[in-house]
């Protein structure tokens, strides 16, 4: 276990009735919400991500970003993003089913992620729907936001994940 996924924890007195590497397409039911948190996000990971990824001044000096439109160090948008992944495939995504992305929609970036922020993920099941030219897998829509631990969005975004159905008997 990785030190993201021992800290980050189901939120809610309900989750998957089967763990993670027993997860199949027909376990992700339209309607039903998952939250998983917390992960408090550290100025030091903020500046090493955009540094490599994303350097622009609100991103990676701090004196300039205290003086640039956010008043303040923020996250770039896609270290966001990847934080949201990381929960996302640590406690949302399962491990024995999932095949393959074809992509993401409706990608915003609501509010600025600061040094010390904490935050969970909340995870929608929109759709799930069998694949007609493949009935041994499914598509699952999810809608998955990062959260503050004010409660406001820093990410939100729709998952299309293609995973596999239950095996019918053991070994298939």
């Amino acid at each position: 276990m990785t030190d993201t996924e021992s800290a980050v924890r189901s939120l809610l007195d309900t989750d998957f009735a089967v763990p993670i590497t027993d997860r199949w397409f027909e376990d992700y039911v339209p309607g039903a919400t998952f939250e998983y948190g917390y992960r408090t996000v550290t100025e030091r990971e903020i500046l090493d991500f955009a540094a490599e990824f994303d350097p622009q001044p609100f991103h990676v000096d701090v004196g300039s970003a205290a003086a640039g439109p956010f008043g303040g160090l923020i996250a770039s948008g896609w270290h966001s993003g990847s934080i949201l992944m990381r929960i996302y495939a640590d406690h949302y995504l399962s491990r024995v089913a999932s095949l393959a992305s074809p992509g993401i929609d409706e990608m915003r970036w609501a509010n600025p992620l600061r040094p010390g922020d904490s935050v969970r993920l909340r995870a929608t099941v929109r759709e799930s729907r069998r694949s007609r030219s493949k009935p041994d897998r499914g598509l699952v829509s999810t809608r998955a936001e990062l959260l503050k631990q004010d409660g406001s969005s820093v990410v939100d975004l729709v998952f299309l994940n293609i995973l596999r159905c239950r095996p019918r008997y053991p070994n298939e």
